[in-house]
């Protein structure tokens, strides 16, 4: 009997310590360069953040997928020559990006994968709310993991869709992150 109950208890521990190889959960925050690209608007750069949870799946070797649960804030700062003015439009999404993840040194890799962003707050100098409420992107760039659990990562997300119904303008973020992996 205490040869079963060893048994099932080494079992137990080794597919333990199997899923938390598997499968980690982290927070990451990090700042944002974000602008609109695509139009005959003048447009400048804003720095914003971005913050939430990501997760890594561990497929293959070499190999994850990485979700992430963020909340985003993107936009730009616009000129209108018709209004003669200059306003900022920053816009507050939940996104969600799905990135394969390959490694391509022992602690460098390689992500990309698309993202879903939805709005959850607009906020300008004119008090116009127009801005559609999904937004989809690909996204791009390299992580590193410093240690077992911390990383960082520089990401490029390229809109592909209008971000307002009557403007051909899309959405472009530089991101740098930092984070944690439990």
């Amino acid at each position: 009997m205490k040869k079963i109950i060893l048994g099932v208890l080494l079992t137990v521990a080794s597919m333990t310590q199997m899923q938390a190889q598997l499968l980690q959960i982290g927070v990451k925050g990090g700042v944002n360069f974000a602008n609109l690209t695509g139009s005959d608007i003048q447009t400048d750069g804003i720095t914003s953040f971005h913050a939430g949870l990501v997760s890594e799946i561990k497929l293959l070797e070499n190999f994850s997928v990485q979700p992430e649960l963020l909340y985003s804030t993107q936009g730009a700062k616009l000129t209108s020559d018709v209004l003669n003015t200059e306003f900022k439009n920053e816009l507050g999404y939940i996104s969600i990006p799905v990135l394969a993840k390959f490694y391509v040194a022992d602690r460098l890799s390689l992500e990309v994968g698309p993202q879903a962003s939805f709005l959850v707050s607009e906020k300008n100098d004119l008090d116009i709310e127009n801005s559609e409420t999904f937004d989809f992107s690909l996204v791009g760039g390299l992580g590193y993991k410093i240690t077992d659990g911390f990383f960082v990562q520089a990401r490029y997300g390229l809109g592909l869709t209008d971000v307002a119904p009557d403007a051909d303008v899309k959405n472009s973020v530089f991101q740098l992150s930092a984070g944690f992996m439990f």
